[in-house]
C-alpha cells in the first residue's frame, strides 16, 4: 500500500518550543474582534482604535469611537499630542488590506504600544459588532 502524503508535512513542523514563542509574540501584536468589543464596552482605560484606511473607507462606517489615520499620515507631528502610554489597536478593511499592519508598525517605531485587529472591519461586522458612520 502507498504512503499517504500531503502538503501538510512538506515544511518542518517547529519545535514546541518555537511554537510557544511564535504564538505568544503573534498574540502579542493582535487581538480579534471579540477581545476589541469586550475592551470598548468596558471602556477599558488607555485604549485607542485607529482606523488606518482612506477617508472614504471611514466614512462609509467605522468602529465606534475610532480615530481615522491613514497609515500615511502618521508622523512624529501628527501623533505629537498622543498618549504613548495607551494601546493603540489598527484596522483597514480585511486580511487582504495591510494599511492596519503598515500603521502598527509606524507608530511603533515612533515608540507606541500597538497591537492589530485581525481582519480588520469586515471581520469586525462579520461578528456583529457595531459600526457608526454612512452605512452603519
Amino acid at each position: 500500500m502507498p504512503e499517504l502524503r500531503t502538503r501538510l508535512f512538506d515544511a518542518p513542523v517547529l519545535a514546541p518550543a518555537q511554537a510557544l514563542l511564535h504564538f505568544s509574540t503573534k498574540l502579542a501584536a493582535e487581538t480579534d474582534p471579540g477581545d476589541l468589543r469586550e475592551a470598548l464596552d468596558a471602556k477599558a482605560p488607555g485604549l485607542v482604535v485607529i482606523d488606518a484606511r482612506r477617508a472614504e473607507g471611514f466614512a462609509e462606517g467605522h468602529i465606534p469611537g475610532a480615530l481615522h489615520a491613514p497609515y500615511k499620515d502618521i508622523s512624529a507631528q501628527s501623533t505629537a499630542s498622543w498618549d504613548k502610554s495607551a494601546l493603540y489597536v489598527t484596522y483597514c478593511s480585511s486580511v487582504t488590506c495591510n494599511a492596519s499592519s503598515k500603521a502598527a508598525a509606524a507608530l511603533a517605531g515612533l515608540g507606541f504600544k500597538v497591537k492589530e485587529l485581525v481582519g480588520g472591519i469586515q471581520s469586525w461586522k462579520e461578528k456583529g459588532h457595531p459600526v457608526e458612520g454612512g452605512k452603519a
